[in-house]
């Protein structure tokens, strides 16, 4: 029942689109614009800097919120990765949202700061340093990620840590695919652009 009730929570709490919220207070549906999306590389790019922070914090707390839960509740290392996972896949397939979301990094990345605080440390700054020189956000979210599995194994993480990390890696990677596509022919949009 725990569990259950575990799992139950963190997917709903997944689920809840900030983004989409925090434009319908600002009269816009980001569904409709941009890439369509409900994370926060939409929402700043369609609401501006402080809408997308906001957006890109509360999914972030999201993520980190579902780990505490478990660690608290039933603190087994497989049912905190369940409700990380939980709470991924509840912003990547809100039931709020038709079952449809976003691509689950920021989320993903307060998930990273419940299991591994000095993974996330390095691998914010990294996406940071990637987003300012590039101007990439998919860019800063693909290489962030991978760097996230890399430490986590070469840091000596619980393994079954570790392997979610890697697998959540993975899942990013393909939620990027047509930006990917984008990045290699040059028409990825920049921060600071309009979305196309």
């Amino acid at each position: 029942m725990q569990i259950a009730l575990i799992l139950g929570i963190s997917y709903v709490l997944g689920s809840i689109p900030f983004g989409y919220v925090i434009g319908k207070l600002y009269g816009k549906d980001i569904t409709k614009a941009g890439s369509g999306n409900i994370g926060a590389t939409n929402t700043f790019r369609l609401l501006g800097p402080i809408p997308g922070i906001i957006a890109f914090l509360f999914d972030l707390f999201k993520g980190t919120l579902s780990i505490l839960l478990a660690t608290k509740i039933y603190p087994d290392p497989i049912v905190i990765i369940l409700a990380g996972a939980g709470a991924i896949i509840g912003h990547t397939f809100s039931i709020f949202m038709k079952f449809k979301g976003g691509k689950g990094v920021a989320v993903g990345l307060g998930v990273l700061l419940g299991l591994a605080p000095d993974v996330f440390v390095i691998c914010a700054i990294w996406a940071a340093i990637v987003i300012i020189v590039s101007r990439y956000v998919s860019l800063a979210s693909i290489t962030g990620s991978t760097l996230a599995t890399i430490l986590m194994f070469a840091f000596g993480k619980p393994l079954p840590f570790a392997i979610f990390v890697a697998v959540a890696n993975i899942l990013i990677v393909i939620k990027h695919k047509s930006n990917i596509k984008r990045l290699l022919n040059g028409s990825e949009n920049k921060v600071g652009t309009s979305a196309k």
